[in-house]
């Protein structure tokens, strides 16, 4: 296809759009993008399919990322209208499950994460499965680890008496007397329900209070059991009050466990996101009645482009999506829920409220600014840029991302630097009391070395031991001298040290007109200084950002070692050893490398320097230092 044909195909194309366009519907409803080839590349909802379609074609000029590329490649679209808000959020995440478009934000399904389910029978039974299904019982979960569960499963056999067998029991059945008691019976897990020893109104009490434990309301069950034992106290029926005081002392065990995070003691979930240059993870806290019961994490892939608060919509939107947990009264969120998300996620939080048969309750969003709940949210997104490093790091193993591409982003967002430091530049200085004063610059491009970068400097502006000056003169040389024309300023300066060789730096910099991000790594317990700052700040010992900082460090500090002990090595040579009669520089070198200093070149016996380097020069060096 020539050009003539290519652009009457593009001309054709943008008619179409123009006309579909024209006719789209004010309903709500989903929208699907396609390509040239027909396939679905990019799926959305919207409250008004007219204005949410229109605006991906107008004003171009304000999209960016992701959303300018996806405009180019659409070819044609489709709609489906709905009748709600709730039911193009459900469609939404139905067909980005099914058709996984190019575009979309792909968030990993939670199917092999383990539930905690009530059996819908007239005996319930209690366990933990990997299969939803949707037959009427009460289900508790997703959650994140088995061994959390089966610790909440072994709490409950410890306190209720619940069955653990799968005998189909029913008024016909056990009238029947087909069912015998089993070993849990006889060591008092168990009253026998199969038997009829336990009534079935008396059993599904228990159920009820095992609800509202799984649902967090530990309070409310310490002060209904501490009554309970009381009442049955009072009756002079001590061995049912002690059954009661065992079971007490179990929960107050699992209520002391759970870490209190709130004083207020009120249900809430809080959200947040953290996102890398594609990659992103969402974290919610599960609090009920103040505690901490849990936390439940979601990856996502494709995220380039997307905002934090576009990808915690996400998160928000599937987690209430596939959750099975009562709703709280409040949800905690890093970033503002945009207008038309936040009444749809309303919408449907009631539709949800209705089918579950739950309480109606006005459920508020709330960004918090300061205080409890403000660091509340602030501890979740630490959690969630700890699961992505983690993540990352694995994938890396696994040979699927470049770790050190996710250290320059990391680097970037802990130091919130204007882009990506690609190249990275590192000085580091050594001596010996004072002495052979050398510094050192190693160049990283894109997380890894570039040696034909590095640079030496012998440093002679001053005399004796002084950090600070070497530090000034290094930096001046390097950003004012013929260096300054010969290779590229850096996007980041890192210095080996603290707060004073950092100041140094920085207002050499200053000085000279040049104003480049700067930081120290100061190698004692890897504290991070910045000019702005008063004091330093530590990284995770786990994130990428410092793992890259300690080897860009690392090489800097080997590079001018290795620079000072041939400087060294040079002057001794120079100094001694060359002086002695038949002594060149090579064979002096030789010496040392055989002997490894000059005290142990003239210590050595005769036979020891005749082995090392013949007769003639071993009786010049024997008599040199025996005279």
């Amino acid at each position: 296809m020539d050009n003539q044909d290519a652009l009457t195909v593009e001309n054709g194309v943008k008619k179409a759009l123009e006309e579909k366009l024209a006719t789209l519907p004010l309903n709500p409803g989903v929208y699907q993008f396609r390509n040239t080839h027909g396939r679905v590349i990019y799926v959305g909802k919207a409250k008004n399919l007219r204005n949410r379609v229109r605006s991906y074609f107008r004003n171009q000029q304000q999209h960016s990322g992701k959303t300018l590329v996806l405009v180019t490649h659409i070819a044609d679209f489709e709609v489906i209208i709905t009748s709600s808000e709730v039911e193009a959020l459900i469609l939404e995440n139905n067909l980005i499950k099914e058709l996984k478009p190019r575009y979309n934000v792909n968030l990993k399904d939670d199917k092999t994460y383990p539930y905690l389910v009530i059996t819908n029978e007239p005996f319930p039974r209690i366990f933990f499965t990997r299969q939803l299904k949707r037959d009427g019982s009460t289900w508790f979960g997703p959650y994140t680890e088995a061994r959390q569960l089966r610790s909440i499963l072994d709490l409950i056999g410890s306190i209720f008496p619940v069955r653990s067998c799968k005998y189909r029991l029913s008024e016909e059945n056990i009238a029947l007397k087909k069912y015998k008691v089993c070993l849990d019976y006889h060591i008092h897990k168990c009253k026998g329900p199969c038997e009829g020893l336990m009534p079935e109104e008396e059993y599904l009490s228990m159920i009820r209070e095992i609800t509202r434990l799984l649902k967090g309301k530990t309070a409310s069950m310490i002060r209904s059991l501490t009554e309970k034992m009381q009442s049955l106290a009072s009756e002079l029926k001590f061995e049912q009050a002690a059954e009661i005081k065992a079971q007490l002392e179990s929960l107050k065990r699992y209520a002391e466990r759970q870490k209190m995070v709130a004083g207020d003691g009120l249900d809430r979930d809080v959200f947040a996101v953290a996102a890398g240059e594609n990659e992103g993870c969402g974290v919610v806290f599960k609090i009920r009645e103040g505690k901490l019961l849990g936390s439940q994490h979601i990856y996502m892939n494709n995220t380039n482009g997307e905002t934090d608060a576009e990808l915690q919509a996400r998160v928000v939107e599937k987690y209430y999506l596939e959750t099975l947990e009562l709703i709280p009264d409040e949800i905690l969120l890093q970033e503002a829920l945009a207008a038309d998300e936040e009444d749809a996620l309303k919408a449907f939080i009631v539709e949800k409220q209705k089918e579950d048969k739950q309480e109606r309750k006005n459920i508020k969003f709330i960004v918090p600014q300061i205080g409890e709940k403000a660091h509340l949210v602030e501890m979740c997104r630490q959690n969630a840029r700890h699961h992505l490093e983690e993540y990352l790091i694995q994938k890396q193993k696994r040979g699927e991302a470049a770790r050190e591409h996710y250290g320059l982003s990391a680097l970037r967002d802990l130091l919130h630097l204007p882009k990506i430091p690609q190249r990275i530049e590192c000085f580091d200085n050594s001596h010996l009391q004072g002495t052979d004063y050398v510094s050192s610059m190693v160049c990283f491009d894109k997380g890894k070395p570039k040696k034909s970068d590095y640079r030496k400097f012998k440093l002679q502006s001053f005399d004796g031991s002084d950090d600070y000056a070497a530090m000034e003169e290094v930096i001046r040389r390097r950003y004012a001298g013929s260096l300054s024309n010969e290779l590229p300023l850096p996007d980041l300066i890192v210095v080996d040290g603290g707060k004073g060789q950092v100041n140094i730096a920085f207002h050499t910099l200053h000085a000279l007109g040049i104003s480049i991000p700067l930081i120290g790594l100061a190698k004692r317990i890897e504290e991070i200084f910045t000019p702005e700052a008063k004091d330093p700040f530590n990284l995770p010992k786990t994130s990428p950002a410092l793992k890259l900082l300690q080897q860009i460090r690392d090489e800097a500090h080997r590079f001018a070692v290795t620079y000072h002990r041939k400087l060294r090595t040079q002057r001794v040579l120079q100094t001694e050893l060359t002086t002695i009669a038949g002594v060149g520089a090579k064979t002096a070198f030789k010496l040392l490398e055989r002997f490894g200093s000059v005290d142990a070149v003239a210590q050595a016996e005769i036979e020891e320097l005749k082995a090392a380097a013949g007769t003639k020069i071993a009786e010049a060096v024997y008599r040199f230092y025996r005279p």
